[in-house]
């Protein structure tokens, strides 16, 4: 019997949290067993933190950051503020302006676009990276969609 107040299976927070160092440990190609192995566990247990299955506690996820060159804060960077039963306001606009409905079948945490960020980032001249940005968003638009 499921206790009252509790819910099943990982929390949306869990979830995000675990697809941002998914994003950033393959953005600079870092394997599973090696980030395991900076902070102290088996690969496992990075898939579990990976999927939210299993919470990352303070001070792994500070040993994390650490290992992925980040600051803690990163890990929160974007979080629909619904998953804290909040609202946008006074979120500060940046490349996902779009609000997140949810995470689940979220393409932010598809391979592909790990992949695009990184080898975007990747891109030495910062002109050439602006075109690009404006090249994407305006195949991106709804106008264009619509052709």
């Amino acid at each position: 019997m499921k206790k009252p107040g509790f819910e099943e299976g990982p929390h949306p927070i869990d979830r995000y949290v675990g697809g941002r160092i998914r994003g950033r440990r393959m953005g600079i190609r870092i394997s599973q067993t090696k980030l395991g192995a900076a902070i102290g566990v088996t690969f496992q247990q990075i898939q579990k933190y990976e999927s939210g299955a299993n919470r990352v506690g303070a001070s792994n996820l500070a040993k994390i950051a650490k290992a992925l060159s980040v600051d803690v804060a990163f890990f929160f960077e974007e979080m629909p503020n619904e998953f804290l039963g909040g609202n946008r306001e006074g979120a500060v606009p940046g490349l996902a302006d779009v609000p997140m409905a949810g995470l689940e079948g979220n393409a932010m945490n598809s391979r592909e676009a790990f992949e695009l960020m990184h080898n975007y980032y990747r891109i030495p001249d910062p002109k050439v990276r602006k075109r690009l940005f404006q090249l994407v968003k305006h195949l991106g638009s709804p106008e264009q969609l619509a052709e």
